[in-house]
């Protein structure tokens, strides 16, 4: 039965799912041209012209989104804002040791900065500065975890080690064996909302937004670029590409980045009774802490939003709208879900969806400028771009503009992951990678000798 408990459940992204949802902007139509265009009506491309018109208010903005704002990765992610612009404390040390705590503080002041436009703004958006709690749900994540609470400290985290018993007095699952309480460093945001509150920033700035408007090529020009559209061409100054996953406009970037699909489940508003079952009184943003991990958080409504676990890619970096409903990976979610709170038999899923990651191999944000310098590019955020878009938005207009900046110094942002290797060894390398690392999960963590291989060379794959 709990395996069908999404039978049901609206084929949509919950959070688009709502009458606050704007009207669509015109689409692009015609001949005409700007200071700056921005490809791609997500958090990274509404920050970009947001920021470029708060910098210089008499800047002419466009910005060109082929659906709709919120359509793509920025209406179907779990809402989780994080403060870490590297995927995470472990990954950064991993791959940014001598910069990580400059890093740490960027992402500090970054999701400061989110938090003072919102109330700035009057952007409705249920923003909750909860914090979130990293699961144990085995013995060696108990020891792995509780030995890395002292480095979070280090670095600046506000984070306990939580036993058994203290972990289930906040969420109470019997699955749990411990738990990361970190307190500081993420909220819970309605995305949707947010993208939307953003869209109407930039109309008040006068940003000028063309939605149902896709790019369809680009053309070096000698004093900028021109992008066409169906309907019209723009001849633009400057442009910064924020495509996400999606089939880029640059072909360098499909070099480094492979779009992944993502699951996700969100369960029928909770009862009073339901609620008092597993606690969660706090509200903490919550993950597994295996490598095929679960995300999942509360909705302004007391519903829970459940996601992750399978990240899937599709042969020659396949998008399309067929592949946002996978019933294998429902059935094998909803199964997880009663697994982790039996408590919560008979509760039903009122939406289902997938959606597009842009995964590159270092986990987090990469950058690139083409075309002479007048394109820049913000890519591969790998599952935590709400809040890490914000940065990336802001290191895009820096490159594009040419200056020397604090972030454009950074070697984050100056290098670049290893490529994915070319098809068809692209597909077969995510395919025994991701294998290897469940069969990793099945083993108390051990990795074997490939995906050692890989952490030795810097190549991974995630979501």
């Amino acid at each position: 039965m709990n395996s069908a408990a999404w039978v049901e459940a609206e084929p949509r992204p919950f959070w688009l799912d709502s009458p606050l949802a704007p009207a669509p902007a015109d689409p692009f139509a015609g001949e005409d041209s700007c200071s700056l265009a921005v490809v791609g009506g997500g958090f990274t491309g509404l920050w970009a012209a947001l920021q470029a018109k708060q910098d210089d208010p008499a800047r002419d903005v466009v910005v060109l989104e082929a659906a709709t704002v919120a359509a793509g990765a920025s209406g179907r992610n779990g809402g989780f804002t994080d403060v870490s612009l590297t995927h995470g404390l472990p990954n950064g040390l991993s791959r940014f040791p001598d910069e990580i705590d400059q890093l740490e503080r960027l992402g500090r002041e970054n999701l400061d900065g989110i938090e003072r436009a919102i109330e700035r703004h009057g952007i409705d958006c249920g923003w909750e500065r909860t914090g979130s709690i990293l699961v144990a749900r085995s013995p060696n994540e108990v020891t792995e975890l509780s030995e890395f609470v002292p480095v979070m400290r280090e670095h600046g985290y506000d984070c306990d080690w939580l036993g058994r018993e203290a972990v289930r007095a906040q969420v109470d699952s019997p699955t749990y064996l411990g738990g990361i309480w970190e307190r500081s460093g993420s909220a819970m945001v309605d995305p949707a909302r947010l993208a939307w509150g953003l869209r109407r920033v930039c109309i008040e700035l006068g940003v000028r937004l063309h939605e149902l408007s896709p790019v369809t090529a680009l053309h070096e020009l000698a004093d900028g670029v021109m992008l066409s559209t169906p309907d019209g061409r723009l001849r633009a100054e400057r442009l910064v590409l924020a495509t996400n996953g999606f089939p880029p406009l640059i072909r360098d970037i499909r070099r480094y980045v492979a779009p992944v699909y993502d699951y996700v489940l969100v369960t029928e508003p909770l009862s009073a009774e339901r609620m008092s079952a597993i606690g969660w009184t706090g509200r903490q943003g919550l993950f597994d802490a295996a490598n095929q991990f679960h995300y999942y958080r509360l909705t302004d409504d007391n519903r829970i939003l459940w996601g992750g676990y399978d990240a899937v890619y599709h042969y020659g970096n396949a998008v399309a709208a067929d592949l946002e409903q996978r019933p294998a990976t429902f059935s094998l979610l909803s199964r997880h879900f009663f697994d982790t709170f039996p408590q919560l038999e008979g509760v039903r899923f009122t939406h289902r969806w997938g959606g597009v990651i842009d995964t590159c191999s270092r986990f987090s944000v990469m950058f690139g400028r083409a075309m002479s310098g007048r394109v820049s590019y913000a890519v591969g955020y790998t599952g935590l771009g709400v809040g890490a878009s914000r940065f990336g938005a802001r290191v895009a207009l820096d490159l594009v503009d040419g200056r020397d900046t604090e972030l454009t110094r950074l070697r984050l942002v100056r290098s670049k992951p290893l490529p994915f290797p070319p098809e068809p060894l692209r597909w077969a390398g995510i395919k025994l990678t991701t294998r290897a690392m469940a069969r990793a999960d099945r083993r108390d963590g051990k990795r074997g000798l490939y995906l050692r291989a890989l952490d030795r060379v810097g190549l991974g794959f995630d979501s």
